[in-house]
């Protein structure tokens, strides 16, 4: 991206040069901007600052940087979330992005949303357990997934040697991580007495329990996970279907010239009954082909990379806009858009949707499953070129 600006910030963006006989062609006197302005984030989002002239009316923001999202910094980690108070337009998923470090615990909890992850970096340990008292304990590294649905109550804490980042999912775009159900909050908003009573230990024995909730709290580095297991051995045993799966174990559903792209949901992870998901990677250059998903609306997080997304929302709406590292994008369902890398390395983002299922529909697939004359009526477009359009989702471009 950078290739595109000055050092002063100014663009030298191309998006305002004749694009056809249907585009009006502007003159660069009539973008230009003399007055006050955010030369860093003119250069973020370039394609707002001088937007493709395919750009038409209003299409509601769907971007916000976890950059911009308030850190909450405690003794043995971090998190920040990015939810609808942020992205109003992100109405069904919400997102946290949290940091660990060795021996840093994400205290023992449950929420009222169910809770999707994904290991961006490092090692650390989940446990949970399920309504039927079976229990879960794994070992997690960079790549590997975890699914908790509603009200399943869990922990999470980074192991060596430098703790663990990992983006969590949840099902609610009101989510708040802030809100959620806390050992230690419950225990300190309980009399003694009950506690003692429900134990069956001494009263004394809860007069050091935390005053507060916990939240992220710095421990000491679980003991081996073989040690773990064994310690909570029970005749009702493990949970049938694990809440965990390695993504980045899996090979790739789609893989072309332009990138890859690794689909998960209840298909081949089976406990992730609210949340599907697509990993993918494009290759510089690559695009991810022009569709629409027409079961859910799509969360889409950026892990690496640079690129641009042009969202088509009907009634002749679109709006281009430039997505980074650490950014969050939302696109309703059954809008069309596309996505592109703009940069010279590779792109890498998480696709996600409130769904027990992945679909996507495909502009050129579907051309191609229409009859030629047809599509021609609609495009002008040669029906011999349409004929050679491939009858199958190509996915993500060059094929």
């Amino acid at each position: 991206m950078g290739k595109k600006f000055k050092q002063n910030g100014e663009i030298k963006n191309s998006n305002l040069k004749k694009q056809g006989k249907s585009v009006m062609s502007i003159s660069p006197e009539s973008a230009s901007d003399p007055g006050p302005k955010n030369p860093l984030e003119s250069v973020l989002s370039s394609s707002s600052e001088l937007p493709p002239s395919t750009d038409r009316g209003q299409v509601d923001n769907f971007c916000f940087p976890f950059a911009r999202a308030h850190k909450r910094i405690q003794e043995g980690g971090w998190s920040r979330q990015v939810t609808q108070r942020d992205l109003p337009i992100s109405t069904t998923i919400a997102g946290v992005n949290m940091r660990l470090i060795a021996g840093g615990i994400r205290e023992m909890h449950w929420h009222t949303a169910s809770e999707w992850a994904i290991m961006l970096y490092g090692h650390a340990r989940v446990t949970a357990i399920d309504p039927q008292g079976r229990s879960f304990v794994n070992d997690l590294k960079e790549g590997d997934l975890w699914f908790f649905p509603s009200g399943y109550p869990h922990s999470i804490q980074g192991l060596g040697p430098d703790g663990c980042e990992f983006l969590l999912v949840f099902d609610d775009g009101d989510f708040s991580e802030d809100e959620t159900f806390l050992i230690s909050d419950w225990m300190a908003h309980t009399p003694r007495e009950v506690l003692a009573k429900n134990f069956g230990f001494s009263v004394d024995a809860f007069k050091n329990i935390p005053e507060n909730e916990l939240y992220i709290f710095l421990g000491k580095v679980t003991q081996s996970l073989k040690e773990d297991l064994k310690s909570i051995k029970t005749p009702l045993g493990s949970v049938p279907h694990s809440f965990s799966y390695s993504l980045y174990d899996q090979k790739p559903n789609i893989l072309t010239k332009g990138g890859e792209a690794r689909i998960v949901d209840s298909s081949n992870f089976p406990i992730s009954t609210t949340i599907a998901a697509a990993l993918v990677k494009l290759n510089p250059g690559g695009l991810r082909e022009m569709h629409w998903h027409p079961n859910a609306d799509e969360w889409l997080y950026f892990i690496k990379g640079s690129g641009r997304v042009t969202v088509f929302a009907s009634q002749g709406n679109a709006r281009t806009m430039d997505f980074t590292a650490g950014d969050v994008g939302y696109i309703p369902k059954s809008m069309a858009h596309y996505i592109e890398n703009t940069d010279d390395t590779e792109l890498l983002f998480l696709e996600t949707f409130k769904s027990s299922f992945y679909a996507s529909i495909s502009l050129a697939n579907w051309m191609a499953l229409t009859p030629p004359e047809l599509v021609a009526a609609h495009t002008n477009i040669n029906p011999k070129l349409i004929g050679k359009i491939p009858k199958k989702q190509i996915v993500i471009m060059p094929e």
